[in-house]
Parts: C-alpha cells; structure tokens; sequence
C-alpha cells in the first residue's frame, strides 16, 4: 500500500535527526509551503512536538506513544509484515478483526492494533481482559500461506521468537525467553502471550491470524496476576513507545517466517529458539488432560513440539494443543 503523505513526512523528520528545510519538504511532496505547513500543524495537534526555526527548517523533538498507522508505517522497515495497517482505539479482539479483514480481502501481511480491547481471547479458550488503554500492544499480524494447513500451528514460534529479539533490543541486559510454546517471559515473569487462529480446508488455508499481546508501559496489574505478569516499564524503568516495538517485532517476524517458507519447520531456526527456551535442561511438569507428568525439558524438534526426557530416560514430544508445561516450582522453572 502506497504510505500517506503524512507517513513520509515523519519518516523523513524522523530519519533526518535534524532540521528539515520547508523548500526540501515542498520538492519531496510536490506541495507549497502553506501545504507543508498545514501537514506540520496536524502533526502537532496529534502531540509531536516540532521545532520551526527560519531559515533552517522542522525538526521533530519528540513523538507521543501512538499506534497510528503513520506511526507505525513511518517506522517500518519491513517488505510485507505491517504494510497495510487498522487502528482501533477500542476493539472487542484484533484477531475477530483481522479474521474479518481476511474475509474482505485484506492482503498477506495486514496489521490490526488497537489501544483497547474488550474480548481478548487466550489459549484454551481463556478470558484476556485489558483495562490498560494505550499502555500495551494489542495486535493481530493476518497471514495467507501457501503451505499446508499442518504447518500453520508453527507460526506461533516464529512470533515467540520475534517478540524475544524485539525485547531483547529495548531491555538491554534482562533476561528475555520464550516460555514454550506461546509466552514470552521478561526476568521470568509473563510479558506477551500469543493466540494463533487459522481458517482452511483440507490441503488449503485461508488465511492465519496470530494476535500478540505485550505488556509495555503498564506499572500495576491485578492482584490475581502481579506476581507472574510484568511490562517492559516495571522490569525496566523506561517507558518505550510502542510503535517502534511493534515496527521491530515485524521485522524479525518477516526474517524469520521467511526461513521457515522455505522449509515448512523450524530446523534453521531451531538453535536460535532453543537459546531462548525457557526451562532448558531443567525439570519441568506437563498438564495433559490424558495425565500429569514430570521430565527435563530437552529443546524442541524441527516440527516445533517440545522434548521432554521423563525419569525413564524415554523421551515424549509435547504438542500444544490442549497441553500446557510449567516449571515444577514456578511459571518457568
């Protein structure tokens, strides 16, 4: 999709670093300097804070916590992952959203954001409340594969995987890992959780929804859940606008789903993965509906299931599904 004039103008403010001169800005859009002027008031009435000075330009000193489309777009360096965005300041789920999209025939690669939203759903069914507007991301990445359904369920890997490398950017030394198969946990406490959908046929997919959820600049969460939850501003101390954590998690994303086309499994990204694995090599307890069960978590396979080694030295692959692994004294370990 063809950026709007007010994408390339906080592209270009952004990227200068410094003052931007209004005749530049008339040539790069082909517009009078009342036009330019226009666009930078708008900007300014939307909380950016520019800097006008004659004879030398605009310069953008700071930008407020947005996920506005241009927001977003202005920070992308992707090919396809977020070219097409929505924004909603309220929403029941990105993904119902997205689903819907998919239906009207959004393109592979449609991004749904919201500020808020009413209906989140988590694995197994679960109820994702959020009552934090404009302190988290809420988002849905819409995909239309040429693979085989069976692979589908792996794309949520490749997400675990992204948010990681995202987070590892902005959070410096703390610990960022990927709680298997679908949380990423931030000094061991849960900071996004993801909720991969898809619609097919045998042989043939429609389309795969994959909705991410991360905890930014929140700093007090429910009582029910403020020993296992954390956000990036807890863990530490810094707010972080959004837009860039979610322009960055669509870029490793599209690197890494990149990979995985070409092979349908995880088996170039497999080391990575397991360099983020929560739980590595240490005891943990499966919660299948056929039985509890203890082992060592041993990685995963190139198909994405988990390896845990029980007391037997017999080695189980763990599929998602309806299972879920815990530490056996924690969220993680």
């Amino acid at each position: 999709m063809e950026e709007s004039k007010k994408t390339q103008l906080l592209k270009l403010l952004r990227g200068s670093g410094t003052f931007v001169s209004g005749q530049e800005l008339c040539e790069q859009f082909g517009v009078s300097r009342t036009a330019v002027w226009k666009m930078i008031n708008q900007l300014k009435e939307e909380g950016y804070e520019i800097e006008a000075v004659p004879n030398k330009g605009y310069c953008l000193k700071s930008a407020p916590d947005l996920v506005s489309p241009e927001e977003i777009t202005s920070r992308l360096t992707t090919v396809w992952a977020g070219r097409t965005v929505y924004h909603f300041e309220e929403t029941g789920s990105t993904n119902i959203d997205a689903k819907r999209l998919a239906e009207e025939g959004a393109p592979h690669g449609t991004l749904v954001v919201a500020d808020t939203q009413t209906m989140g759903r988590g694995r197994r069914g679960r109820g994702w409340e959020s009552d934090d507007a404009g302190k988290a991301v809420y988002m849905t990445l819409l995909l239309k594969p040429q693979f085989s359904p069976e692979y589908a369920s792996r794309v949520t890997l490749l997400m675990a995987m992204a948010v990681t490398s995202a987070l590892e950017e902005v959070c410096g030394g703390q610990s960022v890992q990927i709680k298997w198969p679908n949380d990423v946990v931030l000094n061991g406490r849960k900071v996004c959780g993801i909720l991969t959908e898809m619609s097919a046929e045998p042989g043939y997919i429609h389309h795969v929804v994959i909705g991410t959820g991360i905890n930014v600049n929140q700093s007090v969460f429910p009582k029910e859940i403020e020993e296992s939850a954390a956000s990036i501003l807890r863990e530490t101390g810094q707010e972080q606008p959004r837009a860039q954590i979610i322009a960055r998690v669509m870029f490793f994303f599209e690197q890494y789903y990149e990979c995985f086309v070409r092979t349908h499994d995880l088996s170039v990204l497999r080391e990575q993965y397991e360099a983020h694995l929560a739980g590595i090599d240490r005891q943990v307890r499966v919660l299948d509906p056929k039985g509890e069960y203890t082992g060592i978590s041993r990685g995963i396979t190139d198909s994405g299931e988990l390896i845990v080694e029980k007391e037997d030295g017999t080695r189980c692959e763990v599929y998602a599904g309806e299972v879920s692994v815990r530490g056996l004294y924690g969220y993680t370990v």
